[in-house]
């Protein structure tokens, strides 16, 4: 079945943060997310899920272990498990990204301190 944000499964979490689940079962996560201008994820890292974040429109900070990366359009980067990261949108529009997860990083996921 074809799948969309429009009718993919919907939530809301952080900071009035949206996410769509694309794929979601136990070996693989695919989610559509939205972050509104100045918010940001909580820092964590996760024990198993290797995850990848790709920038479909705007600019992110995707912080890993202490270093800022930011991410453009058609950008992305590997964050692996028990890396520290954090995603922040600090620019002046939404954030719209992909967060693939292997294995679905439900039940998964350690917070930390900055």
């Amino acid at each position: 079945m074809k799948v969309s944000k429009h009718n993919a499964e919907h939530y809301i979490w952080g900071e009035n943060c949206d996410g769509w689940y694309l794929v979601k079962n136990k070996d693989l996560s695919v989610i559509y997310e939205r972050m509104p201008i100045n918010t940001s994820e909580v820092r964590h890292f996760h024990n198993h899920a290797r995850q990848f974040f790709f920038v479909l429109s705007g600019t992110a900070i995707l912080e890993i272990d202490g270093e800022r990366i930011a991410l453009n359009p058609k950008e992305g980067i590997e964050v692996p498990p028990l890396i520290p990261h954090q995603m922040i949108n600090e620019s002046d529009g939404d954030v719209e990204f992909l967060v693939i997860s292997q294995p679905n990083s439900k039940g998964d996921r350690v917070l930390t301190e900055k």
